[in-house]
């Protein structure tokens, strides 16, 4: 794992623990690092996490979904 990664981990999981009142960890104690390669492989990526709030049931269209975030133009 990365450096900046690890200490990213390290500090958000102290944060996030304190404000649930929680015991850490709050991360997965590994991480998958991938490069988008192509237009496609990112639209793909982004339709599946545009679908999370489907699949776990929480809206019925992902378009119900409120905190939707904004697909980037990567210039590919």
């Amino acid at each position: 794992m990365s450096d900046w990664v690890q200490i990213w981990k390290s500090v958000s999981s102290r944060r996030i623990a304190a404000v649930l009142l929680i015991k850490p960890p709050v991360w997965q104690s590994e991480y998958f690092d991938r490069y988008l390669r192509s237009s496609e492989n990112y639209s793909e990526k982004w339709n599946y996490v545009e679908q999370n709030a489907v699949r776990a049931g929480l809206v019925d269209l992902r378009e119900a979904w409120p905190y939707s975030g904004t697909i980037h133009d990567l210039m590919f």
